[in-house]
């Protein structure tokens, strides 16, 4: 584990100013990549030791967490975050918690993989936030329950050590462990409250479960595809175009800025493994005068020698899909004459707009399916 070197420091009283006017972030570098605890993927937080002031589950809420000033209830300020009471020593002799004392919450992440960095997101915590955070990961298969996570036999791994945080900002760490994981332990030292907490890293599947399925969406967070670059990412993230389900409303998809050259926008995925494509989906659900005029999709298998260029243009691509003029607010079907293999697409929209998922239907080939297995055994799953 590797903790960023920036520290915010305790934040300011609010002094009766715009409770927003200081909210302070970072740059990360391992933010690009997919959350493993999104909700949509299907994680939550399964269970905490205390959650007197606000609950635990608002910790994988989507967006910033939300701040009114005036909002109390009988058991004192609501919060949109996960806050405990405060921790209290064992006699007036003694009024302060132990060095050891903490609390803390079970993470079930939606999709198993390796994380690469976590983001503590303090905001709107200023007084109340805990002075260090820790973070343990583990692998259980199955859906264990909160007991059996907790049963002294089962080992976690330590991905962040206990580190001082600041308040009302967010803490990013870095994380160079190499192992699957399933669940997180996030403890908060003694005690106080956390608004958010993102855990980036890569998805990797089960090999048997693929396997069962025998044809799925290749490009699929959840089944270890990943968006690898992109020509614009402006009003909303490319990785929203492989996430389960449709898209609800406008910024649930990819939506680039408008062009004002004769250039075209464009997405490069990587798909689970080398793949046999047989069927793709293009939706462009809830983008009605902003969709994408034009879309084509191209295939490499491979590497092809060095990653593509910045502007994803390098390597030998072949046409799978050419272009074809898309509607509004419409999913697009197209079964292939024969299935297509590869390891990468490409998708280009024309000139720019959006569109909101993309789905490529296939199976493993019989050597991406043996890399994946071996992977997923190295990993330690």
């Amino acid at each position: 584990m590797t903790a960023t070197a920036h520290f915010t420091g305790d934040a300011d009283p609010y002094g009766g100013g715009d409770p927003y006017a200081d909210y302070r972030t970072a740059d990360f570098p391992f933010t690009h990549l997919v959350d493993l605890a999104d909700r949509r993927l299907g994680a939550g937080v399964i269970a905490a030791n205390d959650e007197f002031f606000a609950e635990r589950e608002n910790l994988l809420k989507p967006g910033p967490a939300e701040f009114d000033p005036e909002h109390f209830g009988h058991k004192g300020k609501i919060m949109d975050g996960w806050e405990t009471r405060r921790r209290r020593g064992v006699s007036a002799a003694q009024p302060h918690p132990g060095d050891e004392d903490h609390d803390w919450a079970l993470v079930r992440l939606g999709a198993p993989g390796v994380v690469r960095g976590i983001v503590v997101d303090t905001a709107h915590f200023r007084g109340n936030y805990p002075q260090a955070v820790s973070v343990e990961a583990v692998f259980v298969p199955g859906s264990p329950s909160p007991g059996e996570l907790l049963a002294p036999d089962v080992k976690w791994t330590t991905l962040v050590r206990r580190t001082a945080v600041g308040g009302h900002a967010a803490n990013g760490f870095a994380i160079d462990v190499e192992q699957r994981v399933t669940h997180l332990r996030v403890n908060q030292h003694p005690d106080g409250g956390i608004a958010r907490l993102r855990v980036h890293g890569e998805v990797v599947p089960d090999p048997a479960w693929l396997a069962a399925l025998s044809t799925f969406d290749l490009a699929a967070l959840e089944n270890g595809g990943q968006v690898e670059d992109a020509s614009d990412r402006f009003y909303s993230p490319a990785t929203n175009t492989i996430q389960p389900g449709r898209s609800r409303q406008m910024d649930d998809g990819w939506e680039t800025r408008r062009r004002r050259d004769k250039g075209n926008d464009w997405i490069r995925y990587r798909l689970a493994e080398q793949s046999e494509i047989r069927a793709v989906e293009i939706d462009t659900a809830c983008l009605k005068g902003n969709s994408a005029g034009w879309a084509g999709l191209s295939v490499r298998d491979g590497e092809s020698g060095d990653a593509d260029a910045g502007d994803g243009t390098g390597g030998e691509w072949t046409e799978l899909l050419p272009r074809t003029r898309l509607q509004p607010d419409t999913n697009h079907r197209f079964v292939l004459p024969e299935a297509v293999r590869a390891t990468h697409v490409r998708l280009d929209i024309f000139p720019d707009g959006g569109i909101s998922r993309l789905r490529l239907f296939g199976s493993l080939t019989a050597e991406g399916a043996t890399r994946l297995a071996t992977r997923h055994h190295e990993l330690g799953g």
